[in-house]
């Protein structure tokens, strides 16, 4: 007689721990805010470069301190390289927000509960295959794109940095790049181990 009322409680265990997935869905929500504050960031940026481009001092000024650009002299109108680091800023910022869909949109189907958008017209191709591992992978490189804006624009803006600090940017951008090749491949050899045991 015990037996069925042992079995009975492991299951609501397993119910009680399974149902705890949905943990993460303020995280996932949490994302979404952050994904917003990001949209208004690239829409101040944005009006700013258009307001300085019709001649608005007030508007290239801060441009310029959002981007750390210095020179010796005086800034009177866009130039060239102004330009540049702040359209390289506005692609940093869609990458980053291309990253939280992913990490918001492939998590929450991955972790917490499907989307059901099969046959769905703006469903991502992404989606179709994803998983914890084609996440990792995705998120890996992802990381190396944005890190390679970073690395771009601090290069373009290097004179107002130290040999140091355009040193170790360097070095951790080439670190990012050694893990995605190392998760790209231990990936792949897991999918290899996989189809061999079928």
């Amino acid at each position: 007689m015990p037996r069925p009322i042992v079995k009975s409680s492991i299951t609501q265990i397993n119910s009680f721990i399974f149902a705890s997935r949905w943990l993460q869905l303020p995280l996932y929500l949490g994302l979404i805010a952050a994904q917003a504050v990001y949209v208004f960031h690239f829409w101040v940026e944005l009006v700013h470069l258009l307001e300085a481009a019709f001649g608005s001092q007030t508007a290239l000024q801060a441009l310029i301190g959002s981007i750390g650009y210095k020179t010796d002299a005086p800034i009177t109108g866009l130039n060239e390289v102004v330009i540049m680091l702040v359209v390289l800023g506005l692609i940093d910022v869609v990458m980053i927000s291309n990253l939280l869909i992913m990490v918001i949109v492939g998590g929450y189907e991955t972790f917490v509960s499907r989307l059901n958008l099969e046959g769905h017209p703006d469903q991502p191709e992404w989606l179709d295959h994803v998983n914890a591992s084609v996440l990792k992978v995705k998120l890996a490189t992802a990381i190396i794109g944005i890190s390679s804006i970073h690395l771009l624009k601090t290069f373009i803006n290097a004179a107002n940095y130290t040999e140091q600090v355009l040193m170790w940017q360097t070095i951790i951008h080439i670190a990012f790049l050694f893990s995605a090749i190392a998760i790209a491949y231990a990936d792949r050899l897991m999918s290899h181990h996989q189809k061999a045991d079928h």
